[in-house]
């Protein structure tokens, strides 16, 4: 188990702290919902969830193979729904592997990747589009 501490700070920000490493951010709520837009907004946390999730998993199969992941990468966009209730529409990943890895390393890992508990953990709930370069 994690423990997370989170508290309003007011003018729609958050201020948390992961507990076992004391790292703390904030939050804040997009321009397009009365926010300010400064820091990442909780819908972009899970956005950002899903695509290093992505990458920490592969990370861990690649080191278990000895396979070298310098150079892979991973851009999302998050689409909010325009109607209410105000939800994440869809998120878009696209995953950059590296020129070096043969067909095999990339079937391993884009098996890995495809089932990252974060991306299981939404799926059903909201729509993922996974692309593989």
């Amino acid at each position: 188990m994690t423990v997370i501490h989170s508290r309003y700070a007011g003018h729609l920000r958050c201020q948390s702290s992961h507990e076992p490493s004391g790292t703390q951010l904030e939050t804040d709520a997009p321009t397009d919902n009365q926010g300010k837009g400064e820091r990442f907004s909780p819908t972009d946390l899970v956005a950002t969830a899903l695509s290093t999730c992505i990458l920490t998993i592969m990370g861990i199969v690649a080191e278990r193979h000895g396979w070298d992941l310098s150079g892979c990468s991973a851009r999302v966009e998050k689409s909010m729904t325009s109607e209410a209730p105000r939800k994440i529409a869809v998120l878009e990943v696209w995953i950059e592997l590296p020129p070096h890895l043969d067909e095999k390393a990339r079937k391993v890992l884009q098996k890995a990747g495809e089932n990252c508990p974060v991306k299981l953990s939404l799926e059903g709930s909201v729509a993922m589009r996974l692309h593989w370069n």
